[in-house]
């Protein structure tokens, strides 16, 4: 059986105290069947070339500023995933793409934020690759490289925001909760293009979309998402698994199947 592809919506550190964000995020991976390893592309690596993290002991890079101590003390002792590593070594080289290695890069927040509540064992291996760019025919070229993976177990992972704006999100937002137009308006038309397996509008979205430049000042959150496209081989629209907003933020979250 073909592993399913995510694109989840990871949020900040105090998810960890939103019981139904939580719970939805548990109840998700209770429906998958257990993957061999997970393969994890955050918001919060960019780097090219393509980089290959921790793949023996890894660690959590606390990669945010200014929140109560508790939120560094988080642990996820993951074990690594070297067998992984080798195949998106092997995977990406046969097509000439240059592979970085960085063996003292942990998972950050953007990785095991959302592995905590999902595989809360800690006992899958997990290996994190870097964003190489932010351009979308790109990184859904990457994920169609990488998409043999998901026939030996691997459960690929775009962990980002489906909309992101932290300057105007509480400027914006209505007091009653209700999001602001920029964020739900986005959030409609990405339900709207991915029910209809519109690829191209998603990848050229800064374009296609309403609000884009709002809902995406910049898109190393949208970006994740094309590499789950890519991997589920553009052939399936995904179906939204949680919607809905966090402060005033999409965070609309797909399987691929």
């Amino acid at each position: 059986m073909t592993t399913p592809v995510l694109y989840l919506s990871h949020g900040a550190p105090p998810l960890a105290d939103d019981a139904t964000w939580t719970s939805q995020l548990a109840n998700w991976s209770a429906g998958l069947a257990r993957p061999r390893a997970i393969l994890v592309v955050s918001a919060h690596w960019e780097e090219a070339p393509l980089t290959i993290g921790a793949t023996t002991t890894v660690p959590l890079v606390y990669d945010f500023w200014g929140f109560p101590e508790r939120y560094y003390q988080v642990k996820y002792a993951a074990p690594g995933a070297p067998d992984l590593a080798g195949k998106v070594r092997k995977l990406l080289r046969s097509d000439r793409t240059p592979v970085h290695e960085a063996p003292d890069r942990g998972l950050d927040h953007g990785a095991y934020v959302p592995l905590v509540e999902m595989f809360p064992d800690a006992d899958i291996p997990v290996l994190q690759i870097s964003m190489p760019s932010l351009d979308p025919q790109e990184l859904f070229d990457l994920g169609r490289r990488l998409a043999p993976l998901r026939d030996e177990g691997v459960l690929i992972i775009g962990s980002g925001f489906f909309t992101h704006n932290l300057s105007a999100m509480g400027q914006t937002a209505g007091s009653d909760g209700t999001p602001p137009a920029w964020s739900s308006d986005f959030d409609h038309w990405g339900a709207e293009v991915l029910r209809d397996g519109d690829v191209d509008a998603l990848l050229d979205f800064q374009h296609k979309a309403p609000a884009a430049a709002l809902a995406h000042p910049r898109i190393e959150h949208f970006a994740p998402l094309f590499v789950s496209l890519g991997a589920s081989t553009g052939e399936d629209t995904g179906r939204t698994v949680i919607d809905g907003f966090w402060h005033g933020l999409a965070k609309r979250s797909l399987q691929f199947d």
